[in-house]
């Protein structure tokens, strides 16, 4: 069983945008509830043109901590910055990304990537071990999904790349 301080990300598929929002939407009640601590989601989708969106209702980012840092290092890891339409700025994200992509194997990033295929929607969660037990409780409806732990990092890794990140910006 998993330490709660461990990190995991999770990324389900979704026909469309709206059935990834229900479960966005699923996953902020469980943190407004009590029931999760820190997290960090988002809505992916590719646009016609190759594009990745990233859609994040910043609220929802704030109450887990992380400021979006978490969910856009995992995006940054995944996509190669020419077509990610959304931008993904700041040093909190390029430190968390480092932490994260010592923590995940080639063959992790590369089934990350291929689940998101052209036309459909993703629903991207990454936190404590303890919010994915919760998450498994509450039955999303993601089509498809893969869930992987992220080797030898822990919340503190990314609270602690955030803080050194936000002294930086001062």
């Amino acid at each position: 069983m998993a330490k709660a301080d461990e990190l995991f990300v999770y990324i389900g598929t979704y026909r469309d945008e709206m059935a990834a929002r229900a479960d966005y939407e699923i996953v902020k009640d469980l943190h407004a509830e009590g029931v999760v601590g820190s997290y960090d989601a988002a809505v992916i989708t590719k646009d016609q043109n190759g594009k990745v969106h990233v859609n994040k209702d910043e609220m929802a980012t704030r109450h887990g901590g992380w400021g979006g840092a978490a969910a856009g290092a995992v995006v940054g890891i995944l996509f190669p910055p020419s077509i990610i339409a959304t931008t993904l700025v700041g040093a909190a994200v390029g430190g968390v990304s480092g932490h994260l992509w010592r923590g995940l194997s080639r063959s992790d990033v590369k089934e990350f990537g291929d689940l998101i295929d052209e036309g459909q929607a993703a629903l991207l969660i990454v936190g404590a071990s303890t919010v994915l037990e919760a998450v498994n409780q509450a039955g999303l409806k993601a089509e498809k999904q893969v869930t992987k732990d992220v080797q030898n990092v822990s919340q503190k890794d990314v609270d602690q790349a955030i803080q050194e990140a936000s002294k930086e910006a001062h």
